[in-house]
């Protein structure tokens, strides 16, 4: 069985960085994509990144270009989402998840990690 374990969270400033690390253990299928989410108080949640594990290759909403990487460690299991230049609007309750690309661009994958929080303040 499929278990995601996020660690990373905090607070930082303005213009800080943090990184998000998202442990996986169970059997991750090549065809699988690892993703980010987010959800702000009061607000929807939202894919911000996701990664396809086969070749490596990602995709990130516009908010967080130039910004956030996304990338992944075979070798321990982990997918990481680097964030650097934070901004007050990207304070949320961040989630780690995974399933077929489909599902993740979608919004709805099937397996989604426990959410790690993270407070950008001025």
């Amino acid at each position: 069985q499929v278990q995601l374990v996020p660690s990373g969270g905090g607070s930082v400033q303005v213009g800080g960085s943090l990184r998000l690390s998202c442990a996986t253990s169970g059997y991750i299928y090549s065809t699988t994509c690892m993703g980010w989410f987010r959800q702000a108080p009061g607000k929807e949640r939202e894919w911000v990144a996701h990664l396809y594990i086969r070749n490596g290759s990602t995709y990130y909403t516009d908010s967080v270009k130039g910004r956030f990487t996304i990338s992944q460690d075979n070798a321990k299991n982990t997918v990481y989402l680097q964030r650097n230049s934070l901004k007050p609007e990207d304070t949320a309750t961040y989630y780690c998840a995974t399933d077929h690309c489909s599902a993740v661009v979608a919004g709805t994958p099937w397996r989604w990690g426990q959410g790690t929080q993270v407070t950008v303040s001025s």
